[in-house]
C-alpha cells in the first residue's frame, strides 16, 4: 500500500468520525454549508433540565438563608444581645454573695 493511500484512508476515517460526532451532537448542515444546532425535544433531557432548574432554585434559597444568618449576627443589636447573654452566663458562674452580718 502506498503512503498516499494510507493518507487518504486516514483522512476518510477522520472525516467519518467528525461527521458522526456532529450528528450525535445534533449539528446539521444546510444546502449552503451553514451548520446549525437542532434542538432536541426528548423527554429525558427535559426532565433533567427541570430537575436542574429546581436544584438551582433550592440552592439560591439556601444561599439567601445563609446570607441572612451571616449578616444578622453582625448587626449592632445582635452584638448587644450576645454581650448580654455572655454577661448573664458569666454571672451565673459566680458564687452567690453572702449577706450575713457578724456583730462584734
Amino acid at each position: 500500500m502506498s503512503s498516499w493511500a494510507i493518507v487518504a484512508l486516514v483522512a476518510i476515517i477522520v472525516f467519518g468520525v467528525v461527521e458522526y460526532a456532529k450528528a450525535r451532537a445534533g449539528i446539521i448542515t444546510d444546502g449552503d454549508g451553514n451548520e446549525r444546532l437542532v434542538p432536541r425535544e426528548d423527554t429525558g433531557s427535559r426532565i433533567e433540565l427541570d430537575a436542574a432548574l429546581r436544584e438551582v432554585a433550592d440552592l439560591k434559597e439556601r444561599v439567601k438563608v445563609l446570607e441572612r444568618i451571616a449578616t444578622d449576627a453582625n448587626t449592632g443589636d445582635a452584638r448587644e444581645q450576645a454581650r448580654i447573654a455572655a454577661e448573664i452566663e458569666a454571672l451565673r458562674g459566680l458564687p452567690a454573695a453572702r449577706t450575713e452580718r457578724t456583730d462584734p
